[in-house]
């Protein structure tokens, strides 16, 4: 029988008239991985500080078993700005000790990329004081897992994290055998580790068991049962569900309660988007052309990130962008920005970007934008305009885009200055949104949102008809909201990514064994330099990636064929004859998607 860890009973906690925790009762037992999730502002992390005995509670008790080793992250990191990162994460451990400890080894690697923690100036031994807050934040979550814990209690864990480290701490904490409790809003974390869910609402915790696809799923269904009167909201978390039950098989996770009900919900629910009209509509407002860049090179001072990059950004495209930190992710964008807003005046260190003549471009940045304390919530949105053409038919007022994104009509009148940092986050989206952009560049979108803004944010996009480009380390952000993935792999290429961030992962791990492999080579295993690959000649580089463009284009067209097969056997589903017609057509068009994604794979070699 699991032990009991932490035991919390009738607990209420009071901020100024408001209640954010009304009675509640939970516990916590040996084995238990569980993620909480809510809106901003409804009580997650004070429920975590209570469990952790960090913060008092107004009524009820918190109670800890005997020897409780308890680790803590919370958003506020307690290091010594005078020590090193050696003095704070390795403590008193001589080199030949950590050095041989495989779990040392695998959080300073996981976290930092190496045991020498490339990227600190002097690696073990750089001062905490100058570092960033993200540095800092890595810092104390390596201290941390370090150390053994019956409990670790971490507050958003993901932020500052790459792709590459969230998929590492999503494997470690797996592996671990403390217990784990976890506020966080990256849904892709939650599916991997968490098997409870705690929703925060309202002053109540509602439990759930599983990940957070069966969260999304139980929730759904308790809400259709209740005949819930918050009918948007409900349609946000049916249009989530039908998504997820849509998805890939990987992304899911077995549903612990009638999956006949949870169909039924979702039945007349529609896909997130219609591509085809959307890309329609797209055509119209942007022409033909959007961005086209030809043998572009970008730099960041005299770092060369990268190189005779041909690429092409069209009308209704959607792409992601993951790659490794410093890699050009944000530079790429901000030279696409410079060329749009000189109208082709400014250009990159080499080559060229030509900007379509209709382009109008919102650029969300990962700085939030400053704006006058003194305004009110809707007073910015309309200082930009009073209503707003969302595309395909979807008009809304200011007042009306402020609710949809959690701003009800008490909100809207809160002085900017009173707002949170994910407040201010939200009212920055809002205000690029209602400037009617028809091409969107998203750095970072999802820091410092909650969950439910996330999903409302995603529902506005599903009918946005423009292109946009998304970086994020959010992989269910991204998978949810873009069509295709490209990757910057800090070697100077772009490159596409059929199967999207599960691929650059695979990539991104035997870039590491190869380079392993190379440093751990003696210098007579190199290779000589007469068995190496010839150089390959400009016009052949530049042939590869016009047929690269070919391919892409091709399997955009595979892709919507999939899906009118897909629709259209669901039409016929009681007739077996022409579902067996479709399904051999299926999977011939499935064949031709796997034959045009090798050839881009050896192609991209090449280019």
């Amino acid at each position: 029988m699991a032990v009991n860890l932490v035991n919390v009973e009738n607990v209420s906690k009071v901020y100024g008239t408001r209640a954010l925790l009304d009675g509640i009762s939970l516990g916590v037992s040996e084995g238990d991985r569980i993620g909480i999730v809510g809106r901003n502002g409804d009580g997650k992390t004070t429920l975590i500080r209570m469990l952790a005995k960090l913060e008092e509670a107004d009524t009820g008790r918190v109670t800890h078993s005997g020897g409780l080793r308890l680790g803590v992250l919370t958003q506020h990191d307690s290091l010594d700005p005078q020590a090193t990162v050696r003095h704070e994460v390795i403590g008193d451990m001589a080199d030949h000790e950590w050095a041989g400890n495989a779990k040392v080894r695998d959080v300073l690697t996981g976290l930092f990329g190496g045991l020498d923690l490339p990227g600190f100036p002097k690696g073990l031994d750089t001062v905490i004081g100058p570092l960033s807050g993200g540095e800092r934040r890595r810092i104390a979550l390596a201290k941390l897992l370090i150390d053994d814990q019956d409990l670790v209690v971490l507050d958003e864990p993901t932020n500052h994290l790459d792709v590459e480290g969230i998929a590492w701490l999503a494997r470690h904490l797996r592996e671990r055998r403390s217990a784990l409790v976890c506020v966080t809003h990256d849904r892709w974390f939650l599916d991997q580790v968490c098997t409870r869910m705690w929703d925060v609402q309202r002053g109540d915790v509602y439990e759930y068991e599983g990940g957070y696809t069966d969260y999304v799923f139980a929730r759904a269904e308790r809400e259709r049962i209740a005949a819930t009167e918050e009918v948007k909201r409900q349609n946000l978390v049916r249009k989530e569900l039908a998504w997820l039950r849509r998805g890939a098989p990987a992304r899911t996770s077995k549903p612990r309660f009638r999956v006949e009900a949870a169909n039924e919900l979702i039945k007349d629910v529609p896909p997130p988007r219609d591509s085809s009209e959307l890309m329609k509509f797209a055509s119209s407002r942007l022409g033909k052309t959007v961005f086209d860049l030809e043998d572009v090179t970008v730099q960041a001072g005299p770092k060369v990130l990268i190189k005779h990059l041909t690429w092409q950004l069209g009308p209704g495209d959607r792409f992601g962008l993951v790659g490794v930190n410093g890699a050009g992710k944000t530079s790429l964008l901000r030279a696409l920005t410079e060329a749009a807003r000189s109208e082709g005046e400014i250009q990159p260190t080499a080559g060229r970007i030509h900007v379509g003549k209709t382009v109008k471009l919102a650029y969300l940045s990962q700085e939030v934008a400053e704006l006058d304390p003194t305004w009110r919530v809707l007073q910015a949105v309309q200082a930009v305009r009073e209503r707003v053409d969302l595309g395909t038919g979807r008009e809304m007022t200011a007042g009306q885009l402020c609710e949809t994104f959690g701003f009800n009509k008490d909100k809207q009148w809160t002085p900017v200055g009173d707002l949170s940092g994910g407040e201010r986050r939200r009212l920055q989206l809002l205000r690029l949104l209602m400037d009617e952009p028809n091409v969107l560049f998203l750095d970072e979108p999802t820091n410092d949102l909650d969950i439910e803004t996330l999903t409302q944010l995603e529902d506005v996009l599903d009918g946005w008809p423009g292109s946009m480009i998304v970086i994020s380390h959010d992989r269910f952000f991204v998978e949810r909201t873009t069509d295709r993935v490209f990757a910057l792999l800090g070697d100077g290429a772009l490159r596409m990514l059929p199967r999207g961030i599960d691929e650059y992962l695979e990539r991104r791990k035997k870039m590491e064994e190869g380079a392993a492999a190379t440093s751990a080579a003696p210098p007579s295993a190199a290779k000589p330099a007469a068995d190496a690959a010839p150089e390959k000649s400009a016009a052949d580089v530049r042939a590869a990636k016009k047929e690269l463009q070919k391919i892409e284009r091709q399997l955009d067209k595979v892709s919507e064929k999939e899906a009118k097969l897909h629709a259209a056997i669901a039409e016929n589903a009681t007739d077996f004859a022409k579902v067996a017609q479709l399904d051999a057509e299926l999977r011939e068009t499935a064949g031709q998607r796997d034959e045009l994604e090798l050839r881009w794979l050896e192609l991209a070699e090449n280019a």
